[in-house]
């Protein structure tokens, strides 16, 4: 899966990062000085690099959690996102990592340590529930079983009254949460698409089928499963796609067990969209009744509008209205 390693020096004798090295000992090792070396150069071709990304093990020095947007949440008033990676395993066309980044390549920082002393800084600044985002720059799961990330973090959240986290994911990648206890303040929250979607612009993830079949066995043992409908997307016949997508997820999975359920129209920061119409000119989702509004590009109004209004309404045949979290952002 991964033919090139680049090693940061000052990771090179890292815990983490041996134990990662020593799953692919067929990989090319490069030595880097910084990430950026490799991540950051202009003169690089995303969509080739996609084919066969490297891994980057990597240090991060500052900024380990942050303010999350606002408008993103599911119900809390406060909010953070923290990225102990950057890129993802899957290539969903719609996906705003492909216009931030220069290159295809992940980057995993081995430093989980930082990352969570402040995640407990900020949880004992407040007695008040406190929401920390980990799939914002990634797939919260789907290289879990290179990184460890879950299997080390919960720990953490399992010990601090008040902190909640997010796993957001459209991977199957779940046997390390099914071989430990659930977590009540930990929300493993999977992005669903129509079929027709996943089969167009989600290329390399699990099926609608595998994703369900994941969220029912999390379900079953006890962790709380949220469901992120996000982001819409427009086809001519988008009522009847969603209406039969709902019908299928709550047949499968026990609507009054879950936490929380997302939605959100598809949209992108205007300079990320320009980028990736530069590299897939041909690719019919950005051609859609598209518009830009204060540097977003997102779906015309009337239509986000209707979709959004649709949606809401075929949701709440299932779920209790405390239970949907728009996105507004």
């Amino acid at each position: 899966m991964i033919d090139s390693l680049y090693i940061e020096t000052a990771v090179q004798d890292h815990p983490r990062a041996r134990q990662i090295r020593s799953r692919f000992p067929a990989a090319q090792i490069i030595e880097c000085a910084r990430y950026g070396e490799v991540f950051n150069p202009k003169a690089q071709n995303f969509r080739l690099q996609k084919h066969n990304p490297a891994l980057i093990l990597a240090e991060k020095y500052q900024k380990f959690v942050l303010p999350a947007p606002p408008g993103y949440g599911i119900g809390g008033q406060h909010n953070y996102y923290f990225s102990h990676m950057l890129n993802c395993l899957y290539d969903c066309r719609y996906c705003f990592l492909q216009g931030m980044y220069q290159s295809a390549n992940y980057v995993l920082f081995v430093n989980f340590e930082d990352f969570q002393r402040e995640i407990i800084a900020i949880s004992q600044q407040t007695s008040d529930p406190v929401y920390f985002f980990s799939g914002y720059d990634c797939d919260s799961l789907a290289l879990e079983p290179v990184t460890g990330f879950a299997e080390a973090f919960l720990p953490v959240f399992e010990n601090l009254p008040n902190a909640w986290l997010e796993l957001r994911t459209k991977s199957t990648q779940i046997r390390s949460l099914l071989q430990r206890q659930p977590l009540a303040r930990c929300v493993v929250a999977f992005s669903l698409s129509p079929e027709s979607v996943v089969e167009k612009v989600e290329a390399k993830t699990p099926s609608l089928e595998k994703r369900l079949e994941a969220a029912l066995k999390l379900q079953q043992q006890g962790w709380p499963v949220g469901l992120r409908f996000d982001p819409l997307i427009y086809q001519h016949d988008y009522q009847q796609q969603y209406r039969a997508l709902f019908e299928r997820v709550f047949k499968v999975l026990d609507a009054g067990k879950l936490h929380s359920v997302s939605l959100g129209v598809f949209r992108l920061p205007e300079q990320y969209f320009k980028k990736i119409h530069k590299l897939y000119p041909d690719e019919k989702l950005l051609v859609s009744p598209l518009q830009t509004v204060n540097g977003m590009v997102s779906y015309r109004q009337p239509l986000e509008r209707a979709m959004i209004e649709d949606c809401t309404t075929m949701l709440l045949d299932y779920i209790s209205e405390s239970q949907l979290f728009p996105c507004q952002i």
